[in-house]
């Protein structure tokens, strides 16, 4: 009876339904992320931004081809620079380990195809999204949020007369690193101006509609 019971309970546990849920697999991405900008483990976070506002820094001074050659450049200097060190220290001691690197090279780097499916799948959920709601705005389903864009590209186009993409992505990555810390040790006075800044802006909107005919959101 209890060899038929654990049969029972390993078939359950084995069905399709009780498999992760890719949400959970998402939220946890989303969780990392949110832990790396809050700096909740300031080396992880410092280890991240370093290396991303030093790729980004190389980018701006050096072409992407010096850029990629000295990153391999420099993985091959560290790795060829072990294997030989490891090499001549077990020639001295005259033991045969062999690679040092041999535990890496025996893992298992392949990309599944279920994984690829699923990554792929969520992917494609979020471009049909976007493409939905771009087809929205571009079409003016929204006149005040087909209005909201036509401001921010009008915005951008001074934005781009004085930074380039890589600046902007420098810029993007210290706001990303400091915005959120910032407003986590003073969310309450932010929470106030916030509040503050969107009753005008709502109130500005709303003046808008009323003079302007067929701004009104369209209830669906």
């Amino acid at each position: 009876m209890e060899d038929q019971s654990t049969l029972v309970s390993s078939s359950k546990a084995s069905q399709p339904g009780d498999q992760p849920c890719p949400a959970a697999e998402d939220s946890s991405g989303v969780s990392m992320a949110r832990e790396l900008v809050y700096w909740t483990d300031w080396r992880k976070s410092a280890a991240v931004f370093g290396s991303t506002l030093t790729l980004l820094v190389s980018l701006a001074v050096f072409s992407v081809v010096s850029v990629l050659a000295y990153l391999v450049l420099a993985l091959l200097s560290v790795t060829i620079t072990f294997r030989v060190y490891r090499s001549v220290l077990q020639a001295v001691q005259k033991t045969q380990d062999g690679n040092p690197f041999k535990a890496y090279l025996e893992q298992d780097v392949t990309v599944s195809p279920d994984t690829f499916h699923h990554y792929c799948t969520t992917g494609l959920a979020y471009v049909n999204q976007a493409l939905k709601y771009l087809l929205r705005l571009f079409l003016v389903h929204d006149l005040i949020d087909s209005l909201k864009l036509t401001a921010l590209m009008w915005l951008m186009t001074y934005v781009g007369a004085v930074f380039n993409g890589l600046t902007l992505l420098i810029l993007a990555l210290l706001l990303t690193f400091s915005v959120p810390a910032v407003y986590k040790k003073y969310q309450t006075e932010v929470d106030q101006y916030l509040d503050v800044a969107q009753k005008q802006f709502n109130s500005i909107v709303e003046k808008i509609q009323e003079k302007i005919p067929g701004t009104k959101r369209k209830t669906e």
